[in-house]
């Protein structure tokens, strides 16, 4: 998993270094998992040739005693297994049929997030986001996809025409509306940069207040990608938005059409034979679920999922751990208790390296009947498939001395969503005393590409980016 945001920058640089080291007129890009996207994406905007994204598609969901199941029902079911709250028949029934088919996670997890938003931005075909992966309709689209480069390359229709500040609020919109991931938010920051667009962790925000959450999809709701697509997908929600005045319909797409003309044909309203995507006077939530929280715990920001939770705010000891493992260990042995606030640090961008997900010990909290009930914040990030009383890209990390590097066992820590504030509840001269005494740690690695890694990337409120200003 240190790997998996590295794999991101590498992903981009070798799409740039096979394009235009073969002087290519234009670039399908292929990719289906959520790393592979954003790689593809960046490299796209950074050459700035005719360019079209086609996503692999999603999986198809498995099913266990008349449940859907995604990869995360098996992460979650180690948490119910040791708890003592799930058989041992259903826990490898769990694993052993989460995941059916080919095809990227089911949910609304981090590859169907990018891969909608693509949509949204208008570097995909519309309609293509949420197809499933062994479906014939993916293989169309794929050749369809290929149609409209080519038309692109001969009119010049360049990705920079496509990727402004406006389509990025659309993407954005289109995020929020749906309930994508966290992981988004780190995406299309390095996904501005590299378009040479202005674009800022506080922006999410902007768009979160006025976007309301229109779908009940995985992991916070109950349905998978291929119900929304049967549901009528993402051109229904965008149509919705356009609809309301939450969306740039002037903005071109790759077609050379924009993206009001895509949705023309498109219903006002979803159908009234389904609850996936919900009518607009009756939406899942009023603002949208990715908050920017700042405070003195984060005072870049950091990044909150605060849909599906009773109480989205919570005070509590500090529980603290220098790395995922360590947390990992304390979860499977049950010493974490109702209403601690769990710090996992030292896993930034720099301190990991490479800023890994906390899908296990969040999937863990999950399946012992924690979710609720316990805090987690880490300057590491989530799984698209993480829920529940969680922040993470606390900015500054740990590593460089952000403020969550200075936290002590015990420290009351607050998570307030409304307030969009957190803060370790000491005061600023006993903060001051303990950075005078922190040291920062030796490096996890210092030859081969993490090491390169550590030296580029930049702050996770950045995008954690390595071609920023060098």
């Amino acid at each position: 998993m240190k790997y998996s945001l590295v794999s991101r920058e590498v992903i981009a640089d070798c799409i740039e270094t096979s394009v235009n080291g073969q002087a290519m007129d234009g670039v399908l890009v292929c990719g289906g998992c959520d790393k592979n996207m954003p790689g593809g994406m960046m490299a796209i905007a950074r050459m700035n040739i005719p360019g079209i994204y086609v996503y692999a598609g999603t999986i198809k969901p498995g099913r266990w005693k008349g449940q859907d199941l995604t990869i995360v029902s098996a992460f979650e079911a180690v948490g119910a297994y040791t708890a003592g709250k799930m058989s041992k028949e259903d826990f490898v029934g769990v694993e052993k049929n989460a995941c059916p088919t080919v095809g990227a996670c089911g949910g609304m997890y981090t590859a169907n997030t990018m891969s909608s938003s693509f949509e949204a931005m208008g570097m995909s075909l519309m309609g293509s986001s949420q197809m499933a992966s062994p479906d014939a309709e993916k293989a169309i689209s794929a050749a369809d996809s290929a149609a409209v480069l080519v038309n692109a390359i001969r009119k010049q229709i360049l990705p920079r025409q496509i990727i402004t500040r406006k389509s990025i609020e659309n993407a954005v919109s289109l995020i929020m509306a749906t309930g994508g991931s966290t992981n988004a938010v780190l995406h299309f920051l390095a996904i501005a940069s590299a378009a040479g667009v202005k674009w800022s962790i506080d922006d999410f925000e902007r768009v979160r207040r006025k976007v309301p959450v229109l779908c009940d999809l995985k992991p916070s709701g109950q349905y998978v990608a291929v119900d929304f697509h049967r549901a009528g997908g993402v051109p229904q929600v965008l149509k919705m938005l356009l609809v309301h005045g939450l969306l740039h319909g002037d903005c071109m797409t790759i077609t050379g059409r924009t993206i009001a003309q895509e949705l023309a044909k498109i219903p006002n309203a979803p159908r009234s034979d389904q609850d996936v995507i919900r009518q607009w006077a009756k939406p899942m939530y009023a603002q949208g679920h990715l908050a920017i929280l700042k405070g003195n715990l984060a005072p870049e920001g950091c990044v909150a999922k605060i849909t599906g939770l009773k109480n989205p705010s919570i005070t509590g000891p500090a529980r603290v751990f220098d790395s995922e493992p360590k947390c990992m260990d304390a979860i499977m042995a049950k010493r974490i208790k109702p209403g601690d606030v769990i710090v996992i640090r030292y896993e930034g961008p720099k301190g990991g390296p490479g800023m890994q997900e906390m899908l296990a010990p969040t999937s863990a909290l999950i399946g012992q009947g924690l979710g609720e009930s316990v805090g987690l914040i880490t300057d590491g990030r989530f799984s698209g498939g993480t829920w529940g009383m969680v922040v993470g890209h606390v900015a500054p990390e740990a590593y460089v001395g952000g403020p969550i590097a200075l936290v002590k066992e015990g420290d009351s820590i607050t998570i307030d969503a409304k307030k969009r504030l957190i803060q370790v509840n000491v005061t600023a001269k006993e903060l001051a005393a303990r950075r005078k005494k922190w040291k920062a740690p030796k490096p996890r690695y210092t030859r081969g590409l993490l090491a390169k890694y550590m030296k580029l990337v930049s702050t996770a409120s950045l995008g954690a980016i390595t071609d920023g200003d060098l």
